[in-house]
């Protein structure tokens, strides 16, 4: 299982347990891809409106905020792997109790669980890999975490376009007497077992350890991770890198002693967090069977779809994989903004041409409808180039050793709140202003974001950890 390299540097053990940390991430793509083929069954089995649906799909995101920001300190007491093993156990019971619930307020406790769970993985996953591999190739490690994400959203599209097939439609009965969405949830069970032990074969972080005045432990992690030398070397790193007057993160740390303000690092986060959602997303990938049934297409139709947008956004992180620690981290996000700003353009133009037929469905031509749909995935691809993983590698990393777990608690609570709030105003705007006008808030987004990766974002390629200043 081990295969030390020339310099003591276990490559294949970092390869090893950073792809554990990922099935977190895979689980976190899942959890949030599988409501996309649901919609239709719990407004239907609960019997919902807009708003109602709306919340329904919403609910798991307040979890997520709630998880990010617990997750963030929590693992500053109790440790970065302790903090997985908890969010693989709310997976599997968010997963069971998803599907079997019989009413809104049911389900709702059910997914805000499993948002508990996804929001947990979403900063401790990057934030593990962060502080086990090297800075040479931590940007393709951390960048897996995406390329893991997303392999878990087209994981749920394609389980969720089989078991609709199977079963003629997602409201139709599949078996045992279940619903077809109900059958989407329970498909998450194996992988969540799977996360769940796999999780007891890796170390605890070495840089929490030595936080926690653990230094015997760390510097057999160290040893394990970067041989007896180097490893020695990197402890004495690590310990000079915290404060010192106190050696334990807290939340306080936030603040700059020189000025008595917020650090401007966390603002940077906070910002970098929050303008990967305002682009709108996860309106594509919560809302994605909705918007192109709203378009015209059929729900099976609809559920391919989103299989293809799946594909693509994988292939984009495999080229971000490639580039990442060779380009840098700001090349990609300006990259991506510009992209986007021009592909969701695109696409609020071609819905702006449609009209609305009697059942009020927009209606757009054979060249709008196809515009929309190529430049709607273009648009995934460029967010999954960039945005996508970038902002996840650079949450991991940009953050002092002091301030990681705290720091990344207020990224992720600021993600998961705008998160909720996109995905939660979507069928509002839907009913109430229409797609086109829906996509044009996204396209200012995306344009606003152009300039603050200009004006903010400064670049972390190649920097060890502890040479992050903030």
């Amino acid at each position: 299982m081990s295969s030390p390299n020339t310099s003591g540097e276990n490559t294949r053990f970092i390869i090893l347990i950073s792809l554990v940390a990922t099935i977190g991430g895979f689980l976190f793509g899942y959890d949030s891809g599988v409501i996309n083929g649901t919609v239709d069954g719990i407004t239907a089995a609960f019997d919902s409106d807009a708003a109602v649906t709306g919340f329904n799909v919403a609910s798991m995101l307040l979890g997520c905020a709630i998880g990010a920001w617990f997750a963030g300190t929590l693992a500053d007491r109790y440790g970065r792997r302790t903090m997985l093993l908890w969010a693989a156990a709310f997976f599997i019971v968010s997963a069971w109790g998803s599907g079997i619930a019989t009413s809104s307020a049911e389900f709702v406790v059910y997914r805000v669980l499993g948002g508990l769970a996804v929001g947990a993985a979403s900063v401790m996953s990057p934030a593990y890999i962060a502080e086990v591999a090297p800075a040479r190739y931590r940007g393709r490690l951390a960048t897996v975490q995406q390329i893991a994400i997303i392999s878990g959203l087209f994981a749920s599209f394609l389980s969720n376009y089989v078991l609709a097939r199977l079963a003629t439609a997602s409201t139709a009965v599949l078996w045992l007497d279940y619903e077809a969405w109900r059958w989407m949830f329970w498909a998450e069970l194996l992988p969540a077992f799977l996360f769940l032990f796999l999780l007891f074969f890796i170390p605890e972080s070495p840089r929490y350890l030595v936080a926690r005045g653990l230094r015997e432990r760390a510097q057999g992690v160290l040893a394990r991770l970067y041989g007896a030398i180097q490893g020695e070397r990197k402890l004495g790193e690590i310990d000079a890198s915290l404060a010192s007057d106190h050696h334990r993160p807290r939340l306080s740390d936030l603040v700059s002693k020189a000025t008595g303000r917020i650090r401007p690092i966390v603002w940077i986060g906070v910002g970098l967090a929050t303008f990967q959602q305002l682009v709108g997303i996860n309106v594509v990938f919560y809302y994605g069977a909705v918007l192109w049934q709203a378009v015209g297409f059929s729900e099976s139709d609809a559920l391919l779809i989103n299989v293809l947008s799946g594909g693509l956004s994988i292939g984009a992180c495999i080229v971000t994989v490639l580039l990442i620690d060779k380009v840098g981290r700001k090349p990609l996000l300006w990259i991506g903004s510009v992209g986007m700003a021009i592909t969701l353009g695109l696409v609020t133009f071609a819905f702006a041409t449609g009209g609305v037929d009697a059942a009020g469905k927009l209606q757009l031509s054979d060249s709008m409808g196809l515009l929309a749909l190529v430049a709607a995935n273009a648009y995934v691809v460029f967010f999954n180039m960039s945005w996508g993983p970038v902002m996840w590698v650079m949450l991991g990393e940009m953050f002092p050793n002091q301030i990681r777990g705290s720091g990344l608690a207020v990224a992720g609570l600021a993600q998961w709140t705008a998160n909720f709030l996109i995905t939660w105003t979507f069928p509002m705007l839907l009913a109430g202003m229409g797609l086109a006008a829906a996509y044009g808030i996204y396209t200012a987004m995306a344009v606003l974001s152009v300039f603050f990766v200009f004006k903010f974002v400064y670049e972390t390629k190649g920097r060890e950890l502890e040479q992050m200043e903030g």
